[in-house]
């Protein structure tokens, strides 16, 4: 089926929303309340489901499709520790051509098929000095440097049954879910590398230059990205409940005479290593819910 993929497209109406919904209810008798979304080389949270179903998202009418390497590209619906879940292996990027609307597409979807809570996590790079390649950063805000700039996912006409015209962002990051993931790191034996910051996404696909980075940790920003925040929006205005976890895969060049470089295949191969906390920890989470 054809995917959602048009970069002059502002938005997509109720109706169609529901119409993907309405396709995968069909498809499956599965109902999730909770909802996982891959960052980079992370698709193998999926792999923790039993009874799983999956669905490539170039089957699913009006979904996206992935083109990042580490992003499987595919929907699986299945129970994590007793709990309904639906798992995204692979989201999708602003930098991949896609408008803002498509980015967040899933997220609405997920709302209509009954999700209360959703779990983000993506690769990022450290900005925090403190910050070790490895450490797990529980988020409890961001800086939306997009939507600094009007790509903000609730720009245009606003759907009020998916929520109100402004709704608040304060909060965007549950805290008693945040107290849960503490408590899990610390039973699963994580929290020696669990931190907890602020993300701040750039639109990317660049990594950021050395002047760049210097001015996003005055702006208080622990790690970066190109990721999460458009979908945690959309949930926000949906009244999802979200915990977001950043793994930090590489620390961000800050001195002109370092001969370090960022490039994808480190941020890979560091989460390679782990993934596996990564995956114990949200296993855990999910077994408080």
């Amino acid at each position: 089926m054809e995917a959602a993929f048009s970069s002059s497209q502002c938005s997509y109406s109720y109706e169609e929303y529901k119409e993907t919904a309405d396709w995968l209810m069909t498809q499956t008798e599965k109902r999730p309340k909770v909802a996982i979304i891959c960052g980079s080389g992370l698709g193998g949270l999926a792999e923790l489901l039993d009874d799983k179903i999956i669905f490539p998202y170039k089957d699913i009418p009006r979904f996206p499709t992935s083109t990042v390497q580490g992003h499987a590209g595919q929907l699986v619906f299945g129970k994590l520790q007793g709990c309904e879940c639906v798992c995204m292996q692979g989201r999708f990027h602003f930098y991949e051509g896609y408008n803002i609307h498509t980015v967040t597409y899933p997220v609405r979807v997920f709302f209509l098929l009954g999700v209360e809570i959703l779990i983000v996590t993506n690769a990022a790079g450290g900005l925090n000095d403190s910050y070790s390649v490895g450490d797990i950063m529980l988020i409890k805000d961001h800086i939306n440097m997009p939507g600094f700039a009007g790509q903000n996912p609730l720009c245009g006409h606003n759907e009020k049954r998916f929520g109100e015209r402004f709704p608040c962002m304060s909060d965007a990051y549950d805290r008693e879910l945040r107290v849960l993931a503490r408590q899990a790191a610390e039973e699963e034996g994580c929290d020696s590398f669990l931190q907890e910051g602020v993300y701040c996404m750039l639109a990317g696909p660049t990594y950021e230059t050395i002047a760049e980075c210097k001015a996003l940790q005055k702006l208080g920003a622990d790690a970066v990205g190109m990721s999460t925040v458009p979908e945690v929006v959309v949930a926000r205005h949906c009244g999802l409940r979200v915990l977001g976890l950043s793994l930090i895969t590489n620390k961000v060049v800050t001195d002109y005479d370092s001969t370090e470089r960022a490039n994808h295949e480190e941020v890979l191969r560091t989460t390679d290593k782990r993934a596996k906390d990564l995956q114990r920890l949200v296993r855990d989470l999910v077994s408080k819910l």
